[in-house]
């Protein structure tokens, strides 16, 4: 029997993979889920009430959408919508994105991410679940004697994507699971330990995942490209990760990379902190390095689709069905 996973739609898949790409999913039993990230690219609840349409089994999330673009009334608007779409498929995946994201693409400053994420949090599970007018009297939230119309039938998850201390204390107060990323294989392990023992919360990974038969050593290139990105697009990540043992490597990737690019900065990623970061190779390879990352505890690894060109320079995404 398989492992349960789920998969997050990256951003090098177009639109209509994404939607054949769930339709062909959705078949088989032991994926539990997928979810859409919203940063500069698709908008998620659009493209999730199209998944509705072709899926009937899966589980349906956002991972994540900010709180920051959207109020806690119309994030509910959409959740419901889609929960309603899907018969109860829906969860709610949020997150603090970064600055610059918040800043210079959505024109919101970016201010209180943990005071605001418990508001968010608070406010929606009201809104989603209350079948009477609400008030809600927050320091950034402010909703009077309001209700969404439409009603979900079940209670909406909300799960939120955590870097830092004080987010995941947060989320493990207020909301139903906590979404990590980017975080090694034995920190991981340690931190879920620590965890568990203080409070009863689901915890979901999301993997960069690169996966090809024909190919390995180009999923290989591709999860790297994938992590260097990551590491150096923002500071969130980066300054999370100065804070592990590969410190030295993070520093050198950040720098190669705002010097001269990403295939520069790429050279830096080494050996073990792909095999600790990321799930990379022929299909055998991948479902052994997945089992790695469930044995240190986790309740779900979510596996973000980064597909390698094919011969026709179209993303090739057709080996992630059989992982």
């Amino acid at each position: 029997m398989k492992d349960k996973i789920g998969f997050s739609m990256g951003s090098l898949l177009k639109t209509k993979n994404v939607i054949d790409f769930s339709s062909k999913i959705d078949e088989l039993e032991h994926i539990d889920s997928l979810w859409i990230p919203e940063t500069w690219g698709r908008e998620a609840f659009s493209i999730l009430g199209a998944m509705t349409q072709v899926t009937k089994r899966v589980k349906l999330g956002t991972s994540i959408i900010n709180i920051y673009s959207r109020t806690p009334a119309t994030i509910a608007m959409g959740a419901i919508s889609i929960d309603n779409l899907s018969n109860n498929r829906m969860i709610i995946g949020l997150g603090a994105s970064t600055a610059a994201i918040v800043e210079n693409l959505h024109g919101f400053k970016y201010n209180n991410p943990i005071n605001r994420m418990k508001e968010y949090i608070q406010s929606l599970k009201l809104l989603t679940q209350s079948k009477e007018n609400i008030d809600y009297n927050g320091k950034i939230v402010k909703i009077k004697n309001f209700k969404i119309l439409e009603k979900s039938t079940s209670v909406i998850p909300i799960y939120i994507a955590a870097v830092n201390k004080k987010m995941i204390l947060t989320g493990s107060k207020y909301a139903d699971g906590l979404l990590f990323y980017l975080r090694p294989i034995d920190e991981i392990k340690n931190l879920l330990h620590d965890l568990k023992r203080q409070f009863k919360i689901k915890s979901f990974l999301v993997l960069i995942t690169s996966v090809s038969n024909k190919e390995p050593q180009k999923a290989r290139e591709r999860a790297a490209k994938t992590l260097a990105f990551y590491i150096s697009v923002g500071k969130v990540y980066y300054n999370f990760l100065l804070k592990t043992e590969y410190k030295l490597e993070v520093e050198k990737i950040y720098k190669e990379y705002h010097n001269h690019g990403l295939e520069s900065s790429v050279k830096n990623i080494t050996s073990k902190m792909l095999d600790n970061f990321v799930v990379y190779g022929s299909v055998n390879d991948c479902n052994y390095q997945i089992k790695r990352f469930i044995n240190t505890g986790i309740d779900l690894p979510i596996l973000q689709i980064n597909p390698i060109e094919d011969k026709n320079e179209e993303m090739n995404y057709k080996d992630f069905l059989e992982l």
